[in-house]
């Protein structure tokens, strides 16, 4: 099989009902000639629809032409269609040189474009599909009477809630600013930071609804081509009504439909894209959503902050070995304490065992089934602290997870030592950075905690190799999930487990970008000199 080899199963192909013909041929419908009967056709097939605006004017010499501007309220800008399109038109040009070529001739929309329209974006219409969906966009929309083509109008402006922090990726040290849910802010964002013009940008429209607007983001030389080319043929052959959110196009490029390891990595922050392209990978925009797609996505990758790359090296190292020993705590932990106290009692020193015997003489349920109550109990009051509004969600969370904990042991429900294991738990599957690896460790948990339960530690260590195994037949984009642990790359292990100071990180990650792999010239200039008499 080669790198790139075809998914099995097409996620579309057999759930989406086929277009009728009649959709498509209104689709590519050419605009009329006459200018009411374009307004008609516009005014149906939008059902007449309230915040619509139609506006029918005169121009040229003595109002020789008449004209209409169509624009959706809410999503143009109304006083710029006051002061530069209607202005421009009925008043600015009046009593000119300009108003007397202003007649019916071939070249009347050149003119107009040329001389009359005091805007920046402008381009020619001639079927109904484009009309249409420019004006649902906020672009406004300028026909003639008389002519079949018109023009659109680039006047797009909406509410959105502007530049704010992130809350899901917090830092103590770094940038503040977070995507929003525009589509142009989200790429200016990434075009501050990296002002290069080999960081090309290509525009795709999924959604046979809402015609969503996606951006695919590279840097041309650094990420590879073959990566590029498998990013577009996922995204074109997507058909479906709508995309709301990245999470839809998340789940319809994914390589493993059946794994619950995520393979496609998401962020808000405009500093870890940044980052991302300039080590190869390729960032996927969409309109309406402030999360970023960014791929091929490894293992590795998801326990990995931003931070790490604006403190120290030994400090990030440290950190970054506490996320991976939480991963195995967040992972194991419920799962050998029940194989501990179930099956080896051996393995527990005398008081200890002692101690637990002691602590569940009059719990009536075994090992299990306790870390399962205390389990899905600390799962439903994270979840309602996550829908409940603010101000009480996490004092809901914090209170009930200790009201619940205190009355179950005095009740004798549990023992108090599955509530320290429950509680370290939980508490060490919230080091990891991102959510979607967070959640991937509370459903493997909850295996592990059946496996030790049957089998001991027999059955923990064979869900650890069938869990090994899983892991390294994954990939993303063509790209091993485990790389660079496997296969194994030296190089790669200077931001694995550790981060070495970034005057030795020299390459690019191994098998991402395989084309410009240099990312420091010489690192022995970048190295700091040490001061004299040291």
């Amino acid at each position: 099989m080669g790198l790139f080899s075809k998914k099995k199963n097409d996620p579309l192909k057999s759930t989406t009902p086929p277009r009728s013909h009649t959709e498509e041929s209104n689709e590519i419908k050419k605009l009329q000639t006459k200018l009411q009967d374009n307004i008609k056709i516009v005014k149906g097939t939008l059902g007449g629809s309230s915040d619509t605006i139609i506006r029918e004017i005169r121009i040229g010499k003595g109002g020789v032409l008449k004209a209409g501007i169509i624009y959706t309220d809410g999503l143009s800008d109304a006083p710029s269609i006051q002061n530069f399109i209607l202005e421009s038109l009925m008043l600015d040009i009046k009593n000119t040189e300009v108003e007397s070529k202003l007649t019916l001739n071939p070249q009347l929309m050149n003119t107009l474009k040329d001389f009359a329209m005091t805007v920046g974006e402008v381009k020619d219409v001639t079927n109904f599909d484009e009309l249409l969906n420019a004006l649902l966009s906020g672009d406004v929309i300028f026909l003639i009477d008389g002519y079949s083509n018109g023009l659109i109008i680039g006047n797009k402006h909406w509410v959105d809630r502007g530049v704010t922090e992130s809350s899901t990726q917090t830092v103590i040290r770094g940038p503040r600013e977070a995507f929003s849910e525009n589509l142009r802010v989200n790429t200016a964002l990434i075009r501050r930071k990296i002002k290069d013009p080999k960081l090309w940008m290509e525009s795709r429209v999924i959604g046979i609804r809402t015609k969503t607007n996606i951006e695919i983001m590279y840097i041309k030389g650094i990420a590879s081509d073959e990566i590029v080319g498998e990013v577009r043929i996922r995204l074109d052959r997507i058909n479906i009504d709508g995309i709301l959110e990245s999470g839809n196009i998340e789940e319809l490029i994914q390589d493993a439909n059946n794994s619950s390891f995520p393979t496609v990595y998401n962020t808000e922050r405009p500093d870890v894209v940044a980052a991302a392209l300039l080590e190869g990978r390729i960032a996927i925009l969409i309109d309406g959503t402030p999360f970023v797609l960014i791929v091929p996505a490894l293992f590795v990758q998801f326990f990995q902050s931003a931070e790490d790359y604006y403190q120290r090296a030994d400090l990030t190292s440290l950190i970054r070995i506490l996320r991976f020993f939480s991963f195995t705590i967040a992972l194991l932990a419920p799962a050998v304490f029940i194989a501990a106290t179930t099956f080896h009692h051996e393995m527990i020193p005398t008081a200890l065992l002692i101690s637990l015997a002691a602590q569940r003489e009059g719990v009536p349920f075994p090992a299990f089934v306790e870390a399962l109550i205390m389990e899905i109990t600390f799962e439903i009051l994270r979840e309602a602290g996550i829908r409940m509004p603010k101000a009480v969600g996490s004092a809901m969370s914090i209170v009930g997870a200790f009201v619940i904990g205190s009355a179950a042991v005095e009740a004798g429900i549990v023992s108090a030592a599955m509530v320290i294991v429950v509680s370290m738990t939980a508490i060490a599957s919230f080091v990891t950075p991102t959510y979607d690896m967070g959640m991937t460790i509370r459903i493997l948990r909850f295996v592990f905690m059946g496996l030790a339960a049957s089998f001991g530690l027999f059955g923990i260590t064979v869900g650890l190799i069938a869990l090994v195994l899983h892991l390294c037949s994954l990939r993303s984009f063509g790209v091993p999930y485990m790389s660079p642990i496997a296969p194994f790359n030296a190089d790669g292990q200077q931001d694995t487990f550790v981060r070495f100071p970034l005057w030795k990180m020299r390459t690019r990650p191994h098998l991402i970008s395989q084309e410009n792999i240099d990312r420091q010239q010489n690192s022995a200039s970048a190295k700091p000199e040490p001061e004299k008499g040291q």
